[in-house]
């Protein structure tokens, strides 16, 4: 047998590769399915191209390659025995003290398990194993190749978890200006070791310790009105002291420090002997508090929070089976997560990848982690397969371990998540992202993939029509345009509640002025209905050139619908600006009902005795402003903040005649093109340098060949920068956005779908199903989003490893910053009895950023129309 098996290991030699510095090595995931080193049949890694395969698709590698040396790891998962305790001699738990996971200083996730690892290498197609300690029989220089690459493959870092670090990595604190000439007052009051409490309020936890003059103070209010009463933060803006120390986080390793006058969490070499001065020995402290960087982590890893969502009180049994499996938080990855728990419940997409998945599989390249339908395919698989939404596992006396009742293994769609988001500046991050604007990043992306084959995003296609009206003429002016998404606006103003709204914003002011805790929040109860009411009522157009008077008159523009998708996405507009142009996030309760009856909003064309508005372009110049014409700054601000050049902003509202943003943004991306796209605006008659008349710079060649050596063509990357006015960073997520429109002028005939037409259902939506997906928090930075999902009478909670039988459907309402990080909007029952077809499904994307008019889906919509 040993003879044998050198005999397999020399032949297999010349393919067997030691890893090196920037090759990729999947050793954590199966290319195919969610299969890891812990899964039953452990993990085969190709030792020639370092991917990995489940027991299911490694022979699909060697038929396809002829590869047959593989490493193949199996972990066995084992509780690990805690070695922290909090008796007397024992070191304390380091503590985090920065933002990031798996690097030093940063946070230990894999305190809570133990694995035995058996490593074995694997001769196909015999499945020949041989031992890491069984090479002796080789000669030397084979036995030393053998091993290291062995050896490299263990000790590298897997493809996801370098992109992992990468993306969670935080910024290390810094030490602080004043740390060592910070300034201590004479005398000071000994602080005792536990029992403190705020000076000014009643509150005995979030205290800070001024380390000038030892007050000890509570910290800053949260968004929901918890936390402390800000007076931590207004005794410095009294005496201008810089530093505190949160009380509960000293322990010998050291406290979490905040200096006001950096507005930042900092570092304080001399921290022991400040807080000496007060009488505190560092080295006799114990924790009791968590620090900043615990809870900031918390919010992103934590799952014991769910329950906080609805039904905190009730006892729920946990669901197992297809259909029914958790994706797990990746690391602010709740958006990812639900939009696609709710893709993948919509029958066309079930059947364009799932139902397809063979023939995807068959057809994928040779490195299948790289290639979009491949991916997708595997995602699809593995929330609907049931093959990971099994309980976790007992332990030897047959119980299951108390941290995992209830628990799942579920799926972590790390390759998914990295293709994706590759090249994205905000999706390849771990950063919190908007549901809404990754739903439409991915039907993008669905869009470029289906070129010639069926499109599952036809199911939220539809017609807008939009009719302008214009109240000198009564004339009137119709047009339609392709989307995928209705926004809803939320109308204050209809609160349900409002005495009880005076009534807590009195006893708030009263409270700030007492210095008192706060009162229990009241939010705005406004109904679903509302924000329907308030999405058809009409709106006026101020200064809207006429082209009956050819002259400015005012209108009023109105909103239908000119068909119905297969399923209607709701956004939910919970961000508004103040008058500052700070975003700002609305703290309402919207109740969401279970049907819908939108017919009042179904749009019916040109009637009769309508008479239409001329179709004549307006004027360069108006009449009333021949020279300097004013232009509406609102709506270059907000193109400009949408990442358009200022230049193409004022020309795209001057051009339109001040008409709005959606003319202004439908103007510039029929002209992004234009190679004078980002010169200044000039008026007819002047010859200033933006004149367009005057000949651009042409690119840099060195701008062009670092594109063309990412693997664009020369020619893309000479419209890219033209169109981006030689920037070569905003060039590369120019053609990034575009990658459509580029690919359709190499190929004229981009799609065979079906026409926008043909595409809609035009059916009324009697009564659609609202399937509910709440955001939480009141940041206009924080975004938690968990989906509850309805199936055949019931509904499901859908949560990162657990999902859960629901009684109701739940509110649009706030969340608490803690809750769960799991994961979308949520979906619909496909029948009901009695019912053949049911209305319009709806996916209610809630809440989601106001400025989320991104140009993704304008290019998408202008090459639909």
């Amino acid at each position: 047998m040993a003879e044998l098996s050198e005999e397999a290991l020399l032949s297999v030699l010349p393919s067997i590769r030691v890893p090196k510095a920037g090759d990729r090595v999947h050793k954590d995931e199966c290319a195919f399915s969610f299969d890891t080193p812990e899964s039953e049949g452990g993990l085969y890694i190709c030792m020639n191209t370092f991917l990995g395969f489940g027991k299911q698709y490694v022979e699909r590698h060697y038929n396809r390659t002829g590869q047959r040396a593989y490493l193949h790891l199996q972990r066995t998962r084992r509780p690990k025995e805690d070695d922290t305790t909090s008796g007397t001699g024992d070191p304390p738990r380091k503590k985090p003290t920065r933002l990031a996971i798996g690097v030093e200083g940063g946070f230990d996730i894999t305190e809570k398990f133990e694995y035995d690892e058996d490593v074995k290498i694997v001769i196909l197609p015999d499945y020949l194993e041989i031992a890491r300690d069984g090479l002796g029989g080789l000669p030397e220089m084979a036995r030393d190749r053998i091993t290291s690459a062995v050896e490299a493959l263990l000790s590298a870092d897997s493809a996801s978890r370098k992109q992992e670090v990468q993306a969670w990595d935080g910024e290390v604190r810094q030490v602080s200006k004043h740390a060592f000439n910070l300034k201590q007052l004479e005398n000071p009051t000994r602080i005792p070791p536990c029992g403190w409490k705020c000076s000014k309020c009643d509150m005995r936890e979030n205290l800070w310790l001024n380390m000038t003059d030892g007050s000890i103070l509570c910290g800053r209010r949260y968004f929901d009105g918890s936390g402390g009463n800000n007076h931590a933060v207004e005794h410095y803006k009294e005496t201008g002291y810089p530093l505190a120390v949160k009380l509960g986080t000293i322990t010998p390793d050291g406290a979490d420090v905040y200096s006001y006058d950096e507005d930042d969490m900092v570092l304080d070499p001399n921290l022991a002997e400040h807080l000496s001065h007060f009488g505190i020995d560092m080295l006799k402290m114990q924790k009791t508090d968590k620090t900043m960087t615990e809870l900031e982590i918390d919010m992103n890893q934590r799952i014991g929070e769910w329950e906080l969502i609805q039904e905190s009180s009730v006892q729920l049994k946990p669901l197992y089976g297809p259909s029914y499996t958790g994706i797990r938080n990746l690391g602010n990855s709740c958006y990812l997560n639900s939009v696609v728990q709710v893709l993948f419940s919509i029958p066309d997409f079930q059947r364009k990848y799932v139902d397809k998945l063979e023939k995807i599989f068959q057809n994928a390249p040779s490195d299948p982690t790289q290639d979009f339908s491949t991916q997708v395919a595997k995602l699809g698989h593995g929330l609907l397969s049931g093959e990971y939404s099994k309980p976790a596992p007992e332990s030897g006396d047959g119980e299951q371990v108390p941290e995992q009742k209830g628990i799942q293994d579920g799926i972590a769609p790390r390759m998914f998540k990295s293709l994706i988001g590759k090249g994205h500046p905000e999706f390849s991050t771990n950063r919190q992202q908007d549901a809404q604007e990754f739903f439409l990043h991915f039907i993008n992306m669905v869009e470029r993939n289906c070129r010639s084959s069926e499109n599952p995003n036809e199911v939220f296609r539809f017609l807008v029509e939009e009719k302008i009206k214009c109240l000198a003429t009564e004339k009137v002016k119709y047009t339609q345009r392709v989307d995928y998404i209705m926004q809803l606006p939320v109308p204050m103003d209809a609160a349900l509640n409002k005495e009880e709204l005076l009534e807590y914003e009195e006893k708030k002011r009263q409270a700030e002025e007492e210095k008192q805790p706060l009162p229990e929040l009241v939010r705005a109860q406004v109904p679903f209905s509302s924000c329907l009411e308030a999405f058809g009522v009409p709106e006026q157009v101020d200064d809207f050139w006429s082209t009956a008077l050819q002259a400015k008159s005012v209108a009023v523009k109105t909103t239908r619908f000119a068909s119905f998708p297969d399923y209607l996405v709701i956004q939910i507009k919970k961000f508004t600006f103040g008058l500052d142009w700070v975003p700002k996030k609305l703290d309402v309760s919207i109740e969401m009902p279970e049907e819908l009856d939108i017919s009042q909003l179904r749009g019916s064309g040109l009637q009769p005795g309508e008479e239409e508005l001329p179709d004549i372009a307006p004027p360069l110049v108006t009449p009333d402003e021949p020279k300097a014409p004013m232009l509406d700054e609102s709506v270059i601000i907000q193109l400009v903040e949408m990442g358009f050049p200022m230049d193409a902003c004022r020309k795209a509202v001057y051009y339109t005649g001040n008409s709005g943003a959606e003319a202004a943004m439908n103007w510039v991306m029929s002209h992004m093109d234009d190679p004078d796209f980002a010169n200044p605006l000039v008026l007819p008659g002047s010859s200033g340098p933006g004149s367009t008349s005057t000949v651009a710079d042409p690119p840099s060649e060195d701008c062009v060949a670092t594109i063309v050596s990412m693997g664009f063509s020369r020619d893309q990357a000479m419209k890219a920068l033209r169109a981006t006015n030689n920037n070569l960073e905003r060039a590369v997520d120019w053609i990034f956005s575009h990658i459509d429109d580029l690919d359709a002028e190499a190929a004229m005939d981009i799609s065979e779908g079906r026409s926008a037409a043909d595409s809609i259902s035009e059916s009324i939506p009697v009564g659609p199903k609202v399937r509910d997906g709440p955001g939480s928090g009141l940041s206009t930075m924080t975004r938690k989003y968990v989906p509850q999902r309805s199936h055949p009478r019931t509904w499901a909670i859908f949560t990162s490893t657990r999902e859960w039988p629901a009684k109701s459907l739940p509110s649009a309402s706030h969340l608490p910053e803690n809750g769960d990080q799991a994961t979308v909007a949520s979906q619909t029952n496909w029948h009901e009895e009695g019912l053949d077809r049911e209305g319009t499904p709806i996916l209610l994307l809630n809440p989601l950023l106001f400025l989320s008019l991104i140009s993704t889906l304008e290019a998408l919509r202008d090459w639909l129309s």
